[in-house]
């Protein structure tokens, strides 16, 4: 990964997401964002693919994007992942998950 922030477009117009996944939280939701990464506390454990089924499913919620338009490109077994979203603009994106300019 070469210096992105936050997010980015992808070659393929997709937007790239960075997250910092926090499994086995007592209260799921989106936390700040730390490091370049979104943080986000899932209630889910981290076995069997459950936090990430809960990522998604919070995300797409969220988001207003459908499941499938949403996929985990690295870190799959990792709390740091790196997130492909279609169908959203950066401003859409920013408006949902209330991030300043």
């Amino acid at each position: 990964m070469s210096g992105e922030g936050l997010f980015w477009l992808g070659k393929d117009g997709a937007l790239r997401l960075r997250v910092r996944v926090d499994p086995r939280s007592s209260r799921p939701g989106i936390g700040c964002v730390q490091d370049n990464r979104l943080r986000v506390r899932l209630t889910s454990p981290p076995v069997e693919g459950k936090a990430n089924g809960e990522l998604i499913g919070m995300l797409a919620k969220i988001l207003g994007l459908r499941k499938n338009q949403i996929e985990i490109l690295a870190g799959e077994n990792s709390r740091q992942k790196t997130l492909r979203l279609s169908g959203l603009e950066p401003k859409t994106l920013k408006d949902r998950l209330g991030l300043r300019e």
